[in-house]
């Protein structure tokens, strides 16, 4: 079954999409679209697993004061990349009420909870992209036996790419400036 696109979404707008663009959606345009490459991307339906993953991180998460966790905000990345990663920690300095999306220098660290459709992008697409602005941290969380399995990076800075710190099942314990242990069973957040 096909859905009809909206006369807004295509052809776009001349010379494609652009970060502030995303701000001045009609009403009618879905609450979460990321824009990759110049290509407006529709989130899809999350599944059990990702919502209760984010409730998880988000509740879990305890940075130190001039931190914050965040979830489902963008991050503009340049003109044309404004992805909408799961959960963020920013500095609390860089948040208000008004803020739709945030700057790289301001994100500590990125989680990505990778869902059927987002393999592709999370896998490869968005590390290559949050990498190249300088983002220090970056996690991405698969389903494996209907648990969370936190894949941990880090950035190398003199070469601008992430290098690989555990794969943590069961537990994330790691440190990203300040310790994290994570107990990675959903079952403490289905309430």
């Amino acid at each position: 079954m096909s859905m009809a696109l909206p006369e807004w979404f295509y052809p776009g707008p001349p010379g494609g999409w652009t970060a502030d663009m995303l701000d001045h959606l009609p009403p009618g345009a879905p609450r979460h679209v990321e824009l990759i490459d110049g290509s407006l991307i529709m989130m899809s339906p999350q599944t059990g697993f990702h919502m209760l993953t984010l409730r998880l991180f988000e509740r879990s998460l305890r940075p130190p004061a001039e931190l914050m966790a965040v979830r489902e905000m963008a991050v503009t990345l340049g003109l044309r990349q404004r992805p909408e990663p799961d959960v963020l920690l920013v500095n609390r300095t860089a948040f208000s009420n008004r803020i739709r999306s945030f700057k790289p220098e301001d994100v500590h660290l990125v989680v990505e909870v990778v869902s059927e459709e987002s393999q592709e992008r999370d896998r490869t697409t968005k590390p290559v992209k949050y990498s190249n602005a300088g983002i220090k941290h970056f996690w991405r969380i698969e389903q494996e036996d209907d648990m969370p399995v936190a894949y941990t990076f880090e950035l190398e800075p003199s070469v601008r790419a992430y290098v690989p710190t555990g794969i943590h099942r069961k537990r994330l314990q790691t440190s990203i400036g300040f310790d994290v242990d994570i107990d990675l069973d959903l079952r403490r957040v289905a309430d």
